[in-house]
């Protein structure tokens, strides 16, 4: 069985819309496209390099688009991102000339890819694959990078339909630019008690 991980990046308030650059997704009307530009640093760079270690990605397809409209030809600054398997979750694209994309249609197609012998999958971005690999208790780890800073507004990453669970931090660091890196890893059901009992 392969692990799914999600990687994201968002804000204190939960954005995780569009961190990378201004034109990256305006959809809604969002207008803070780069919030985590101003953050970057030497830490947070290699955590970067560390958390792009090649493996096979599964990607919804709008972050699949922007993927494909631009790594190909920045090949350089994520190594192996061209050879690895892209699995796109769409049900209206169904080609790519990016080489090494296979198109899966259904939450059975992730499930019988999960349960194929690989290595790990990595989900980044993806929001609305996000939530429906929560809502399916798809996601065996979450590795986030949380910025100070909130937005108010934007795609978020719990949204609606997250079910109940429980994770347990495995990794963790605070980059001198104040973004908390927390990597999770899923920890059984959610337990409930009284403080101070």
């Amino acid at each position: 069985m392969r692990k799914i991980i999600v990687l994201e990046f968002i804000t204190l308030d939960g954005v995780m819309q569009a961190p990378g650059g201004p034109e990256e997704d305006t959809s809604g009307g969002f207008k803070y496209g780069g919030w985590s530009a101003p953050y970057g640093d030497e830490v947070s760079g290699k955590v970067m390099q560390k958390q792009m270690a090649p493996a096979d990605l599964l990607l919804g397809r709008k972050t699949f688009e922007i993927f494909a409209s631009y790594w190909p030809a920045h090949a350089d600054y994520w190594p192996g991102i061209n050879e690895v398997t892209k699995y796109v979750i769409s049900n209206t694209m169904k080609e790519s000339p990016w080489e090494n994309s296979v198109f899966l249609t259904s939450v059975a197609d992730i499930e019988k890819l999960k349960n194929s012998e690989g290595s790990d999958i990595k989900v980044w971005g993806s929001g609305e694959l996000t939530q429906l690999l929560l809502q399916h208790d798809l996601v065996d780890e979450l590795w986030l990078k949380i910025y100070p800073v909130t937005l108010g507004e934007g795609k978020k990453l719990f949204d609606n339909g997250t079910m109940p669970a429980a994770f347990k931090l495995t990794e963790s660091l605070v980059t001198p630019g104040g973004v908390i890196v927390a990597n999770y890893a899923r920890a059984g059901n959610v337990k409930t008690g009284t403080i101070g009992a």
